[in-house]
């Protein structure tokens, strides 16, 4: 191996490492919250001019309704029309509620989340939805919930 050879081998480990050690120390190692906002995600999303999200009109619940406003004490059934593609059915709250739905796609999985807000803000759920669905919602203590079927 000559000495040009030998120069470009270590320039390219030096770089391979170099790499290694920006990656692992951008990573942060913290874990995400459902409630955080996608980021890059959501902006390249938006510049495909879909909407993403549910249409309250389609959403049908079995607890009283007022407008886009859902309240109950203990439970309500949320039942999402088929949207035809995937889409993303929002909930707000004032307070902590909790939240199964089913995974979308061919999954056999539900999903439970306590939903709480962040920094005294509203509480938001976020839920995929690909086909007719029905989503439980609850209120932790037995106490009233008041949540909102948000356009976005």
């Amino acid at each position: 191996m000559s000495g040009r050879q030998k120069v470009v081998l270590v320039t390219l480990a030096v770089l391979l490492v170099a790499f290694f050690a920006l990656a692992v120390g951008v990573g942060g190692g913290e874990q995400g919250r459902a409630s955080d906002r996608p980021g890059i995600v959501q902006r390249l999303g938006r510049l495909a001019g879909a909407s993403s999200t549910i249409d309250p009109t389609t959403v049908q619940a079995d607890c009283d309704r007022t407008g886009d406003v859902l309240t109950f004490v203990g439970g309500c059934a949320v039942r999402v029309a088929d949207p035809g593609e995937l889409r993303t059915l929002v909930l707000r709250s004032g307070r902590t509620f909790v939240v199964n739905a089913p995974a979308p796609g061919d999954a056999d999985l539900t999903v439970r989340s306590e939903v709480e807000s962040d920094d005294g803000g509203e509480a938001v759920a976020r839920i995929a939805v690909d086909s007719a669905t029905t989503v439980l919602l609850g209120c932790p203590g037995g106490v009233g919930c008041t949540v909102t079927v948000a356009a976005g």
